[in-house]
């Protein structure tokens, strides 16, 4: 009896082998794709260039709104212009801006209301798109008016402690005539309005403890205390490009990246001019001044008054006159031969 071989159970038995071996070198399937994750939302932040801008601004408002009437010497008064002076006029206009983006970010609604488009990268690139194009797209988001309120009330009021600061030392340069001192000649006057020149022209830095405080506050992690307050439309280039640094801040394209974007924003014309036509007033009262209550009247006039009048008109709080040329104060001169008292005008060229 012979024995056959299955030939058919051979074959599959050899094909099965052969499957395993494959199987042993294939390589194993390649992991499930991982699902793309938005990546979280910017949180609000101002560059610190901007910041430091705003504390500019904060530190120049206090220190000048802290001089008084009470002078007791030519030095006192020197100190005293010296003080108010310092500010260069494009410099304090982009800090006022800064400083008002700092404020309108107080404002819960309005902060709310721009963070609402910031889930969607697509929508907030679009919206800070729009604003950087045209400011006043910020005034349709929500919170609007009491963002631009808290500006009004912020900016205009340093205005006004500036203006009835400058009232009070205006008034001294006619108290003072009073002292035989008032009434020397200043030593140096050249001096003195080149001075005046240089520091209008000089940048000042901003003051390390209102540069942390502002960007607390732009953070949120401490708010600054502000009344709150609703401004009804229209508002003033000053209001707007402040609402428009905001919205961009709180969308995340008010950073050091966007920096070149957001610089166009921080100019103003007409504040400018304002502000520029106050220290031309100034330079010329000081180029004629020449007794020490003379220099009192330029710090008033044209140091303390004619800037707050520009930051009151820059957010359309009042409406004084422009800084136009005043004259000096009167000074009394008796005359010997007839035994009366003349009164003698000193006005600028």
């Amino acid at each position: 009896m012979s024995f056959r071989f299955p030939v058919r159970r051979g074959l599959a038995l050899a094909a099965v082998a052969a499957t395993a071996i494959l199987a042993g070198c294939a390589q194993p399937p390649p992991p499930p794709a991982p699902i793309a994750v938005a990546p979280p939302p910017p949180s609000v932040s101002l560059s610190p260039r901007l910041i430091e801008q705003a504390s500019a601004y904060r530190a120049y408002v206090d220190k000048a709104a802290q001089i008084t009437p009470a002078f007791t010497d030519g030095a006192s008064i020197a100190l005293s212009l010296k003080t108010g002076e310092s500010y260069e006029p494009h410099q304090l206009l982009r800090g006022a801006i800064a400083y008002g983006a700092v404020v309108a970010l107080q404002d819960p609604a309005f902060r709310a209301g721009v963070r609402t488009y910031v889930i969607d990268a697509d929508q907030r690139r679009t919206i800070a798109y729009e604003i950087m194009k045209d400011p006043a797209y910020a005034l349709g988001i929500a919170g609007a008016a009491g963002a631009a309120g808290l500006v009004t009330n912020a900016l205009g009021e340093d205005g006004k402690k500036l203006l009835d600061g400058g009232k009070a030392v205006k008034q001294a340069a006619y108290d003072v005539q009073h002292y035989a001192w008032s009434k020397s000649d200043v030593v140096g006057r050249e001096g003195r309005l080149a001075m005046a020149k240089q520091l209008s022209a000089t940048p000042i830095a901003g003051d390390v403890d209102i540069t942390a405080k502002l960007q607390s506050a732009v953070t949120g992690t401490q708010p600054l205390t502000l009344a709150a307050s609703t401004a009804a439309p229209p508002y003033t280039p000053m209001v707007v490009r402040s609402l428009a640094v905001a919205a961009l801040a709180a969308l995340g394209y008010a950073d050091d990246a966007s920096l070149e974007q957001v610089m166009p924003i921080m100019a103003e014309p007409n504040s400018a001019q304002c502000l520029n036509m106050s220290k031309l007033n100034l330079y010329q009262c000081l180029a004629v001044a020449r007794p020490h209550y003379e220099d009192v009247f330029c710090l008033g006039q044209h140091v303390l008054m004619d800037t707050g009048s520009c930051l009151m008109k820059s957010v359309g709080l009042a409406e004084p006159a422009p800084p136009l040329a005043a004259p000096m104060p009167v000074t009394r001169v008796v005359d010997k031969t007839s035994s009366r008292t003349s009164r003698h005008h000193r006005h600028k060229d």
